[in-house]
């Protein structure tokens, strides 16, 4: 067993002490050494007069240790992949009671008071050398829980990451302020008799279905988790007239509560929050739930924290923070969108919210649910493989409740519109609209923000670049002159480098031109926008036109009465490997806003490429997320693409990457890992200028090729995925003792296969 003052001596040189401050202290069976006084090493013993204070107490020799346990295990918060193994602190007899399995603790390490978390207290210490002392303790609570040990534990061993990476995400920075205001720990009955927790349903025998009564399967899904049973399930939410989706997650965390235990529900960003908040109120009552979020104040997202910690409420939604939830008594475990691209964590380990709760699934007992009005690829692998059942409408329901889907373009449209059939604005979506407009507000789906965000040679349709900098050339006001994206360089005299031409036309059309496009084309009509900058939550069910960017569609009473679905062909151009997968998850979230066809509900897909048969057009066309998502899973096992194999992703210069790939044989990388790439990331000029606001600051020098940031994918079987986990973790391990930065990141599970 290592321990911090090992990784100390090894790490930095001998120090002095200040008076007063002790390093290790005498415990009985093991050799340890003291160090006091100003300049040197430690002299006499632990019992030498004037002794030393811990947390200012006075510690004059060894019988001022615990008397029992003396020694505590703890996982200390350091970065370095190596030191990702418990390390053993002496427990001082003042801090006895509060040294206990879970609590934050400070202590000294490397010369640096760090955080650490206790593991367990033992009678003796493995290691034979010195040990230092746990220094304070930081609140009372054991807010590392035998369930978050494992579930950090977990995730660590299969994101190739390190459990202090996991804790970081999972528990959240102490406010002694929310710790004082917060009620002490909830009680828990323990005779016949004692009330029951406050937080448990005592409403009727039945929860009412709501919304799940559209889905042949949703009463069912309903009384198993009242009945305390363990479903899980893909569910493919119907449009807002089947009574909405945060009214359906409602019921789900009522019917689980119901069973007297608890609920975790995460969604995508604050708005969705905001909306699963006002149904659980409606449902649960005021107080029974709460709301955590990382971009929640320090006092308001610990106070959330420790009420579901010390049992005062046993249901919380959030985004993806929430996952890490200490719920106590799990039962449902439930996320929304699941292709949303804010469920995965940015930051290492990289787990996806999805990976999370099905860990915490495994390990703890609890229904799962995950819901979307599309369906992911990897949701779809778990429906195959029968981890999920699917709770689906009957397509007579879906057919009623969903609007008419007509794609711009086809059939006779060209030959009686002409050219105006592939117009920013089809003649097709300018009728609907102008109808639709007589009944309701309209809602406009553009797929970029900004005016005009991107521009090409209007001869020979070459991009048009920045010739400082390489960057996408934009405009980014009406009269204003095309300007690069990247560094901020007008570019009044460009030329295509191609044909020559100094003529530009706008490739993509923002938001922003939509909306001043619309407001000509319907004079008197108010035209609103959502997306960057403003996003709208609600709008009025008057007539008005909604231009809005995907994700930030405001939700409207009643619904739309149309909905258009612009620049197809710009969510379908993306170069990545689930760019059908997202088109189509981006369609269907705008058009579940508008109403049903027996009500007049139509959306006009408008852009969509015509000469060929697209799977997303059609699955959008059918309302058959299903069938999308079963195909797309079809071809990636033919293709032996990811989700169905393993992967991880490898990032870094190339030098580094060539380094990395040689050395990962020797860890025990299986031999049937194979290895695509590497693919450099940085594909600008070598000799450019470098501008910043405008400001020429000289030539930039070749990079070394070396030096050229890169990626390579490793690709393996799902039975070889474990030991290709864990010769990358002892990879980063051996690199990390080496002191070998390199820069390279690992990546598991990185479904990305583009630049």
């Amino acid at each position: 067993m290592a321990t911090a003052a090992d990784h100390e001596g090894a790490q930095t040189p001998a120090r002095s002490c200040g008076a007063g401050e002790v390093d290790a202290l005498t415990l009985p069976g093991v050799q340890v050494h003291e160090r006091t006084g100003r300049g040197g090493s430690g002299r006499g013993g632990a019992g030498a007069p004037g002794g030393a204070q811990v947390n200012g107490h006075m510690l004059p020799s060894s019988q001022e240790l615990a008397a029992t346990l003396p020694v505590a295990r703890l996982l200390v918060d350091v970065v370095p992949a190596h030191l990702d193994r418990p390390f053993e602190y002496l427990v001082p007899r003042v801090l006895d009671d509060l040294v206990r399995p879970g609590v934050r603790v400070k202590v000294r390490f490397a010369g640096q008071e760090v955080t650490g978390y206790v593991l367990e207290r033992v009678p003796e210490a493995e290691h034979g050398g010195r040990l230092s002392p746990i220094r304070r303790v930081i609140g009372a609570d054991a807010v590392l829980t035998p369930a978050l040990a494992s579930l950090a534990e977990a995730l660590a061993a299969s994101q190739a990451g390190t459990r202090a990476d996991v804790l970081r995400l999972a528990i959240p920075p102490r406010h002694a302020r929310a710790e004082k205001a917060c009620p002490p720990e909830a009680r828990v009955p323990a005779e016949e008799g004692d009330e029951p927790p406050t937080d448990v349903a005592q409403g009727p025998a039945d929860v009412d279905p709501g919304p799940w009564g559209a889905y042949p399967a949703g009463p069912s899904f309903l009384r198993r988790l009242q009945a305390g049973e363990s479903p899980a399930a893909a569910w493919s939410a119907l449009p807002i007239d089947a009574g909405g989706w945060p009214q359906a997650l409602a019921a789900a965390a009522e019917a689980t509560l119901a069973s007297g235990r608890g609920a975790v529900i995460v969604v995508p960003d604050h708005r969705d929050v905001q909306r699963v908040d006002v149904a659980l109120t409606a449902r649960l009552g005021a107080g029974r739930h709460v709301r955590l979020t990382a971009d929640q104040g320090p006092q308001a997202r610990y106070t959330a924290w420790l009420s579901l910690l010390r049992g005062h409420v046993r249901c919380v939604v959030g985004t993806r923070a929430a996952a890490f939830a200490p719920v106590r008594d799990p039962g449902l475990w439930a996320w929304w969108d699941d292709g949303d691209d804010l469920h995965a964590e940015p930051r290492a380990p990289y787990a996806h919210v999805r990976d999370v709760l099905l860990t915490r699934a495994e390990q703890a007992g609890g229904a799962v649910l995950t819901g979307g009005f599309a369906r992911s690829v990897a949701v779809q692998q778990l429906v195959a493989t029968g981890r999920l059942r699917e709770i689906v409408p009957e397509p007579a329901t879906r057919r009623r409740l969903c609007a008419r889907v007509h794609v711009a373009g086809q059939g006779q449209e060209e030959e009686r519109d002409g050219p105006a059939v592939r117009a920013h604005l089809p003649s097709s979506g300018w009728r609907a609209a102008r109808e639709a407009l007589t009944r309701g507000p309209v809602l406009v789906q553009v797929p970029r923000r900004g005016y005009l965000p991107s521009l090409s040679c209007a001869h020979c349709r070459e991009r048009a670049r920045c010739e400082a900098c390489h960057g996408p050339l934009a405009v980014g006001a009406a009269h204003g002159a095309p300007t690069c994206a990247t560094c901020g360089l007008e570019s009044r005299q460009w030329a295509c480098p191609e044909c020559g031409s100094r003529n530009l036309r706008r490739s993509t059309v923002g938001a922003r031109r939509t909306a001043e496009e619309l407001g000509r084309a319907f004079p008197g009509v108010p035209v609103r926008t959502s997306g960057s900058g403003e996003v709208l939550d609600h709008v009025p069910p008057t007539p008005s036109l909604v231009i809005a960017t995907p994700g930030a569609e405001p939700v409207v009473e009643g619904g739309y009465a149309a909905g258009l679905l612009l620049d197809a062909w710009a969510a379908l151009d993306r170069p990545t490997l689930d760019a059908g997968e997202e088109a189509l998850r981006r369609w269907l979230t705008a058009a579940a806003l508008v109403r049903g066809r027996d009500r007049g509900g139509v959306v006009v897909l408008a852009g969509a490429p015509t000469h060929d048969r697209l799977p997303p057009v059609e699955a959008l066309v059918r309302w058959a997320p299903e069938w999308f998502a079963d195909r797309e899973l079809t071809e990636r096992t033919a293709l032996r693409l990811p989700p169905t194999v393993w992967t991880a992703r490898l990032s870094g210069p190339q030098g580094a990457l060539g380094d990395a790939l040689a050395a990962l044989p020797a860890v025990g990388l299986p031999p049937s890992v194979e290895h695509i790439g590497p693919v450099l990331l940085d594909q600008s000029p070598h000799n450019s200028v470098a501008m910043i606001s405008g400001a020429t600051l000289g030539s930039v020098p070749p990079t070394p090729e070396a030096e050229r940031p890169a990626h390579v994918l490793l690709r393996a079987d799902p039975a070889d995925a474990a030991a290709a986990t864990a010769a990358l973790s002892r990879w980063r391990r051996l690199r990390s003792v080496r002191k070998d930065g390199g820069g390279v990141s690992v990546r598991v599970g990185a479904h990305e296969l583009g630049g």
